[in-house]
């Protein structure tokens, strides 16, 4: 089986002095490398060919067979590394915390693994018979919720 540190060793190398990042790679038992990179600007697929071709010269196809994909982490895919919640400051995400409860707001702030989502909600205000929309900031740990992802919107 190919060596995932190899791997995020090219991976790493090819990165270098580029605005790229990288969100995950996996490898299945049978030797299928998946690389998944991103941008604050989105994924080219020139560069996703670049980047392949160049693990492909790194690696030994004699040594090991492998099938090789690499993309771009997908846009309406749960974020996996902290990167991706910095690139989505200002936009709308969905949350799903670790209590099951979903909320939708804007991701207002990102601190280490720390990140806020200010959501509309109605509150009970003094003086007034009915509730009034507000936003309201939540805070999250990147580590403990089920998952972070990005409301694609076609407004």
């Amino acid at each position: 089986m190919i060596d995932k540190n190899v791997v995020k060793k090219l991976v790493d190398e090819w990165l270098q002095d580029k605005e790229y990042f990288l969100v995950s790679i996996e490898i299945s038992p049978d030797d299928k490398i998946v690389v998944e990179i991103d941008h604050a600007d989105g994924v080219w697929i020139e560069d996703c060919v670049a980047l392949s071709r160049f693990i492909e010269d790194h690696l030994n196809r004699d040594e090991e067979d492998y099938e090789l994909e690499v993309g771009s982490a997908g846009l309406g895919q749960p974020f996996k590394v902290p990167q991706q919640y910095v690139n989505f400051i200002g936009k709308e995400v969905e949350v799903l915390d670790a209590d099951g409860k979903k909320v939708k707001g804007i991701l207002n702030s990102v601190d280490g693994n720390d990140f806020s989502v200010s959501v509309e909600e109605k509150v009970k205000v003094e003086g007034k018979k009915r509730p009034v929309k507000q936003d309201v900031l939540h805070t999250y740990q990147m580590d403990k919720v089920k998952y972070t992802k990005y409301v694609i919107s076609f407004k």
